[in-house]
């Protein structure tokens, strides 16, 4: 007898990413043992077309994308990449070719990352593609990364380097020239899975860096109860980001608070700071020290004279 369409796709698509306690996608859920001693950490993440991603990127690296962003989270905590489960509302008629390559972007993150499919749903929509995904991960019970713990007198910290993806997707979207460095890191983010378990028992404060710098600096400062400054000139730029910089002036609050740079800001004691530098060179990343915390509330960034930059927003808002 043969599958009805849904479960025909399932089991040429996904069924093959799924992990030993996906139970081959057959069950109406999956078994899973956490590795003993360890505490589960839980994320999700929706990308909707049109909002998340372009209509015409390719389906292999949103496949990627969706993964990562998740990861991302995952880094934030100072966690291990586990499994995860994933939910597809696709429109009717999608090409079997899309879905494949979707799958096979997957698949290569989970030979990359160490990481298998639990399950999920495959549902149709009359709207936009909505993926969804659901990340599991663990840590060393008590050992997790937070948003609260940074106090006043310690540092700002942030991985890798700022703005690239806001950039891409002007690049992507022709407000800004071609770039193939910018357009891929707004197509496929790099997760800080390895910098993020350096950091356990170092950073007192950590998240991922996906609605803008400054907004998400912002939540860090409020989950501590105080202020954020940080130097305008001392965020870490790609060779690409500063060029367009250089070229246009008016790219810096873009730069700031475009988002969809998942990296990882986080507060640290002065006194730490050969050890994060030493953590982030054994995770083969840059880390960069960019402003500190203070007594009082909100986030200030300042120019090169040490003056207030004002900028329209602080970072992407879904509502």
């Amino acid at each position: 007898m043969a599958l009805p369409a849904e479960f025909g796709l399932i089991a040429r698509h996904f069924a093959p990413l799924a992990g030993p306690g996906a139970l081959a996608l057959e069950d109406d859920a999956a078994l899973l043992d956490p590795p003993p001693g360890r505490t589960l950490v839980l994320a999700a993440d929706a990308m909707v077309a049109g909002v998340h991603y372009l209509p015409d990127d390719p389906p292999e690296t949103l496949g990627r994308k969706l993964l990562r962003v998740n990861l991302s989270d995952l880094a934030a905590m100072g966690a291990v990449p586990l499994a995860y489960l994933m939910t597809t509302a696709l429109p009717r008629g999608v090409a079997q070719d899309w879905i494949a390559g979707f799958a096979a972007g997957l698949a290569a993150d989970q030979r990359e990352f160490g990481i298998t499919l639990l399950g999920g749903d495959t549902v149709a929509t009359q709207g936009p593609a909505c993926l969804s995904l659901t990340i599991l991960g663990h840590v060393a019970p008590g050992a997790a990364l937070r948003r609260a713990g940074a106090r006043p007198g310690d540092e700002v910290w942030v991985s890798g380097s700022i703005g690239d993806g806001a950039l891409g997707l002007l690049a992507l979207t022709g407000r800004l020239p071609p770039d193939d460095h910018l357009a891929g890191r707004y197509r496929l983010p790099q997760p800080r899975i390895a910098l993020g378990q350096c950091l356990v028992g170092l950073a007192r404060a950590a998240m991922d860096v996906s609605d803008g710098l400054v907004q998400d600096l912002g939540h860090l400062a409020r989950a501590a109860g105080c202020a954020a400054e940080i130097g305008a000139a001392a965020v870490p730029l790609s060779a690409p980001a500063r060029a367009a910089l250089a070229a246009d002036a008016d790219l810096l609050p873009r730069i700031l608070t475009g988002g969809d740079d998942y990296e990882l800001v986080f507060a640290a004691a002065p006194a730490d700071a050969p050890r994060i530098r030493a953590a982030a060179a054994a995770a083969g990343v840059a880390a960069t020290r960019i402003g500190r915390f203070l007594p009082g509330a909100g986030v200030r960034v300042l120019d090169a004279a040490g003056n207030p930059l004002a900028l329209p927003a602080g970072g992407w808002s879904h509502f």
